[in-house]
């Protein structure tokens, strides 16, 4: 079976109309990269989870804080590598000087036999869907793609 992720697009009603919250990976891989490499918070699940409860798990672990709201389902969507990423949209908002991710450890630098910890999310924030479109992976653009569709028609 592919691989699954599941991950939020908080929305926000900010001054130049709509804007949406995405996480910048942390690590010295991404250190310096800012374009293409932004992301919803998301993560993979297991089988036995279902989608909401693991981007709703993933967005506590990556972002520090839980959110509540009306979670709308946009659909599922292939990636390349053939992995699945579940995505809900829901209205909320925060300030993401408080962000607080959830560490991981790698070797690093490579090689070394030292292990290091790095935040798995560096830093979060809202950009409106233009910005969003440049900053965010080139497989998620659909999710906004269909997020913006869903406004319209809201």
């Amino acid at each position: 079976m592919a691989k699954q992720s599941a991950g939020l697009l908080v929305y926000r009603h900010g001054k130049a109309g709509v804007e949406v919250l995405l996480a910048h990976p942390g690590g010295p891989f991404w250190a310096k990269k800012d374009d293409g490499v932004w992301s919803i918070p998301k993560g993979e699940f297991l089988e036995d989870e279902q989608p909401l409860a693991a981007a709703r798990r993933e967005f506590a672990e990556e972002i520090g804080t839980p959110i509540e709201g009306e979670f709308l389902a946009l659909t599922p969507l292939k990636q390349p590598s053939h992995k699945v990423i579940h995505a809900f949209a829901v209205a909320g908002d925060l300030d993401v000087a408080r962000v607080h991710s959830n560490l991981f450890e790698m070797e690093w630098p490579p090689k070394s036999g030292k292990m290091q910890s790095f935040p798995e999310v560096d830093r979060a924030a809202w950009f409106d869907l233009d910005e969003a479109r440049q900053r965010i992976q080139k497989g998620q653009v659909p999710i906004l793609d269909e997020f913006e569709a869903m406004l319209a028609r809201m």
